[in-house]
């Protein structure tokens, strides 16, 4: 427990002496996002501008006026939204992995981070983050679907007994369990991505073998450490939708905008947090030590007596 307590404290020190990290990401997320959602804003203006849909919008979700708004001839087709949403997502997921070898090494450095060694480690990392990602979701995305096909399997089967509650309780189970492999993953890759950047490792197979191993031989420090950060992230979730449901009147869109921003701000806060945690583990566990060579000795060579000078001969004095 001091050990989890341990990788806690170093990785919320991480976190505040990087806060930049955070607000440079939200930034970027919120300017991605208004992009992604010009489409349906511009076409959606014309109409709720001069029409009684914006009366009925404005005082709560109404999914028949949005069924027959979207139905509307003037109004673009879905596949077309998505496919600009679809577009800023990607992008966002390439800056994603562009800076993040940036925020893994400020966390490791000592000092602040200047802004040209920052960039150089986006830069020389660039491909290497790209494969570990892909690498990372074909592996989750496989996982994620095994788990939940077999959960849904399980419950129904127990469906089909007379136990009404037993589904129930074998669906939540399974879900927990869910959750904790996906965690453990989550972890899996995080280490990896932190060997890769720290370690300068090119060949990104070594820095998964080797956050494997570490991810198994440390899991009940990992896990219990990425657990809590993600329980700080339901709370800060449920806790910005609950004020927005009961706090925010409908008709008040400005502070609504507000709420989800900062909502969505505090999410970041964990997710930063878990890659500290990460960082603080390799630190311990997985850094390579820098042995210094020993410094050459230098022999000087003999150096020869100097001669000594003969005796001159004494002459016979005179009496």
């Amino acid at each position: 427990m001091n050990t989890n307590r341990n990788l806690l404290g170093s990785g919320w020190s991480m976190v505040i002496h990087n806060k930049r990290y955070i607000f440079w990401f939200w930034l970027l997320n919120v300017t991605l996002a208004e992009f992604g959602t010009s489409v349906f804003r511009q076409s959606a203006h014309p109409i709720l501008d001069h029409s009684l849909y914006s009366q009925r919008l404005l005082n709560g979700f109404h999914l028949g006026n949005m069924i027959e708004l979207f139905a509307r001839p003037e109004f673009p087709s879905l596949g077309t939204m998505a496919r600009q949403a679809s577009f800023f997502a990607f992008l966002f997921f390439l800056f994603t992995a562009i800076f993040l070898p940036g925020v893994f090494a400020g966390y490791a450095s000592t000092y602040r981070l200047p802004r040209e060694d920052f960039f150089r480690a986006c830069g020389r990392n660039l491909w290497r983050f790209i494969r570990l990602m892909l690498i990372a979701g074909i592996i989750m995305g496989i996982v994620a679907g095994a788990l939940f096909a077999i959960n849904g399997a399980i419950s129904k089967k127990a469906a089909e007994g007379t136990n009404e509650l037993l589904p129930v309780e074998l669906q939540m189970t399974g879900l927990a369990v869910i959750f904790l492999v996906m965690t453990t993953l989550r972890a899996w890759f995080d280490l990896a991505e932190a060997d890769v950047v720290l370690n300068d490792q090119r060949a990104v197979r070594k820095s998964i073998s080797a956050a494997f191993r570490h991810t198994l031989g440390g899991l009940f420090r990992l896990l219990p450490s990425y657990i809590i950060a993600t329980i700080l992230a339901a709370i800060f979730l449920l806790g910005g939708l609950w004020f927005w449901r009961h706090v925010v009147p409908p008709i008040r869109w400005g502070d609504a905008f507000v709420v989800s921003q900062i909502t969505l701000f505090l999410l970041l806060i964990p997710r930063f947090w878990q890659r500290g945690i990460a960082v603080a583990y390799w630190q311990r566990k997985m850094m390579i030590p820098v042995v210094a060579a020993p410094a050459p000795v230098v022999v000087a060579p003999p150096v020869p007596p100097a001669p000594q000078p003969e005796p001159t001969p004494s002459l016979p004095s005179e009496s």
